[in-house]
């Protein structure tokens, strides 16, 4: 096989099409509708999503929830500003961060939050340059977080996000993200009872997304990347659902790229899942087989990022950047409140 090269993966994205805010309506984005095999292009409303739909499909959801991610605060001695990204959590009040500017959390460090309502001690310096901290306060961490936190919003979006719940999905259950998985912000309750109505199945999975997903592939040799890991959960309903939509004819959708490396993950080597937990590092390239998945819908990805390469590997490259292409021509939004694609 030919090497495949992080610049296969590349396309021309002008700034302006990177949207900044979310739309109003959560379903009135557009839907760039792709067939996998023929490559073949139609142009939809969001709301439109349930005619593609069959009865007897499965919809693949992930329930995680972001957290209110991002901490401004300062160091207690000279009084410096100190941004904090809660990354994983290690145990109750210990967490894996990212801390800027990093010279200035070298271990033993204190760090003040919100007039004291929350304290850091930094404990360690982990891999990449993470850093292993230790919380205290009074009440519940999560309270506290809620009113002290920002929603950890990617690098290439700058407006200020007014609506916390904006960057959530509408059926967002368990916390432990520090993104969204955004493909599944198109969906409202109204649009989900609909599709549901129509005969379609939804399980509910659940993968806690980390800021590696925006981490940019630096090797030219795409096989040298190190995938970043995410703790992912299935539930026994959730794996029966789905096995059944297989056993059943039926096809198995994923709502985002997170959703589809879950089940990829959890599947045995006939396709069939069991309910489990775990940390995934499953990196999906063309040439991967699917065990599970038949469709997607996804936003649109960063160049030359693992996520467009996970979406070539289902449709195929030259059919992806086509699709890409088209969608600068006529405009469409770009990224995590961006406009979205199916590919069936």
């Amino acid at each position: 096989m030919d090497i495949l090269k992080k610049s296969d993966f590349y396309y021309d994205l002008p700034e302006e099409l990177i949207a900044q805010d979310p739309l109003a309506d959560r379903s009135s984005s557009r839907l760039l509708k792709l067939n996998k095999i023929t490559g073949e292009i139609g142009h939809h409303s969001f709301k439109e999503v349930p005619q593609f739909l069959r009865p007897g499909d499965c919809l693949v959801l992930n329930n995680t929830k972001v957290i209110p991610a991002r901490l401004i605060g300062h160091k207690e001695e000279t009084g410096a500003a100190i941004e904090v990204l809660l990354l994983k959590r290690k145990d109750k009040d210990r967490w894996e961060t990212l801390v800027k500017p990093g010279k200035k959390a070298r271990p033993g460090a204190k760090i003040v939050f919100g007039d004291g309502m929350l304290r850091a001690e930094v404990l360690d310096v982990l891999e990449e340059g993470n850093r292993l901290i230790q919380f205290t306060y009074e009440g519940i961490f999560e309270e506290v977080l809620d009113k002290l936190g920002e929603m950890p919003l990617p690098p290439y979006i700058t407006h200020k996000l007014q609506d916390k719940n904006r960057y959530q999905t509408v059926y967002a259950k368990y916390e432990g993200s520090a993104a969204a998985p955004t493909a599944g912000l198109h969906f409202t309750p109204e649009l989900l009872r609909e599709i549901e109505q129509m005969g379609v199945k939804p399980a509910y999975v659940t993968l806690h997304v980390g800021l590696g997903t925006f981490r940019p592939v630096k090797e030219e040799n795409v096989l040298d990347h190190h995938m970043h890991s995410e703790f992912y959960q299935i539930t026994k309903e959730a794996a029966d659902t789905i096995n059944e939509t297989k056993r059943n004819g039926g096809r198995v959708i994923c709502v985002g790229t997170t959703s589809c490396r879950t089940i990829e993950s959890a599947a045995d080597e006939n396709g069939l899942l069991h309910p489990c937990s775990g940390n995934t590092e499953i990196f999906i390239y063309p040439g991967y087989r699917f065990k599970v998945l038949d469709g997607l819908i996804t936003n649109f990805h960063l160049p030359e990022s693992t996520l467009i390469m996970l979406v070539s590997a289902l449709a195929g490259r030259e059919h992806v950047l086509d699709a890409y292409k088209e969608a600068v021509e006529q405009k469409y939004r770009f990224f995590s409140f961006g406009d979205a694609m199916i590919i069936l």
